[in-house]
């Protein structure tokens, strides 16, 4: 499942139209959308829209150990708890991302992902 937590309907609609026609194995593709952070729901890709940023910290802890993957595209969010966040450098869509955060929450690193992300965050 993906949890898509603030405001962006653009989004919400492109994943609900990807998860209509993809499938994860055999398993349909669930999108879950809140304006704010709830834990209580439990999902393998929790999305903060820009709108969003103090709750990545709650969704960082509350996903320790259980293999899901926190994604922002709010500044500092890397710091903040966040294994990948997008950002806009040289007018491009670019990423950075935080292995130890990603290592934390029981995901597999690559150091190929690594190389691509814009900058790494330690």
């Amino acid at each position: 499942m993906i949890y898509v937590v603030g405001k962006n309907e653009a989004l919400i609609s492109e994943l609900k139209n990807l998860a209509g026609k993809k499938k994860v194995g055999n398993q349909d593709i669930e999108i879950k959308n809140s304006s704010s952070f709830d834990p209580s729901i439990s999902s393998n890709i929790i999305y903060f829209t820009p709108d969003v940023l103090k709750p990545i910290t709650d969704a960082a802890s509350k996903n320790k150990k259980k293999g899901a993957l926190v994604v922002a595209e709010v500044p500092g969010a890397c710091k903040a708890g966040a294994s990948i966040n997008f950002i806009v450098a040289e007018s491009k869509l670019k990423f950075e991302y935080n292995k130890n955060t990603a290592v934390k929450a029981g995901l597999k690193t690559n150091e190929d992902f690594k190389a691509l992300a814009a900058v790494n965050i330690e």
